[in-house]
């Protein structure tokens, strides 16, 4: 810290924003956001910061004064950032601090929204409120740390014919199934600025499962010869998505 009490850091710390910036250019964090901000980091009026929105817009400013129940920062300028692809990730629910670790990871890889699904051989059948609010907390957190101004979106846990339905209109869409063609190699045959991908359980899709989602206009793509755990599944194939979509912003779109 300098004499001031400001603390130096090469980024400013992120923080969530709580309500719209106000017309005197003033904006609101509060909450989980607020004690971080005030009692963990130990921020005092003047120190920099980013406020997100979670849908890519960055405010770039400083505290002004602490309240009870809120900060108050003075917006000094602000940034919209785009995707590179909307990509939605349809996972199987799975036990514990596995899924919990998937969540944090889909979030630093950029998936747009992640629903947790019930399939045909699925362990897991249901998630609490209580665990949802986990994994909201976990990917706003996730957004903060890798620097992202999206805040990806927890869906309600659903059925897997229910998120097939749900999910329609992508540019591109894959369900993920061992055999299958290489994902990377299926998702450079296209450009696309929206793209669907599922992962299943460990007992992997059912043949009903896969016909469904071939009627809905899903391709099956496959991510190597191993089998894979769920989560290990999940993040590879949102990291090849990325790859793809990175590769076809360099390459002016053409496949």
């Amino acid at each position: 810290m300098d004499d001031s009490g400001i603390r130096r850091l090469s980024e400013p710390p992120r923080f969530v924003l709580s309500d719209e910036v106000s017309s005197a250019g003033t904006a609101k964090v509060a909450g989980a956001d607020l004690h971080h901000m005030r009692h963990v980091l130990r921020l005092l009026p003047g120190a920099p910061v980013v406020l997100v929105d979670g849908l890519g817009t960055e405010y770039h400013g400083q505290i002004k004064e602490f309240h009870r129940e809120f900060a108050l920062i003075e917006v000094l300028g602000k940034r919209q950032r785009a995707r590179l692809a909307q990509t939605t990730l349809g996972v199987a629910m799975i036990k514990g601090w596995r899924m919990d670790f998937l969540v944090e990871k889909a979030a630093e890889l950029g998936a747009s929204d992640l629903w947790p699904l019930r399939c045909a051989r699925s362990v897991v059948r249901e998630a609490g409120a209580e665990r949802v609010q986990r994994w909201r907390r976990l990917a706003s957190a996730a957004a903060k740390q890798s620097l992202s101004p999206f805040i990806m979106e927890i869906r309600p846990a659903c059925l897997f014919a229910e998120f097939l339905e749900r999910t329609q209109g992508a540019d591109f869409a894959a369900i993920c199934h061992q055999g299958a063609p290489p994902l990377g190699l299926l998702a450079r045959q296209r450009a696309f600025a929206t793209a669907v991908v599922v992962c299943g359980p460990e007992g992997d899709f059912t043949a009903q499962e896969l016909e469904s989602a071939t009627r809905a206009g899903f391709v099956e793509a496959g991510l190597g010869p191993h089998r894979l755990r769920t989560e290990t599944a999940a993040l590879a194939a949102l990291s090849v998505l990325a790859d793809a979509s990175a590769t076809a912003i360099v390459s002016g779109g053409k496949p």
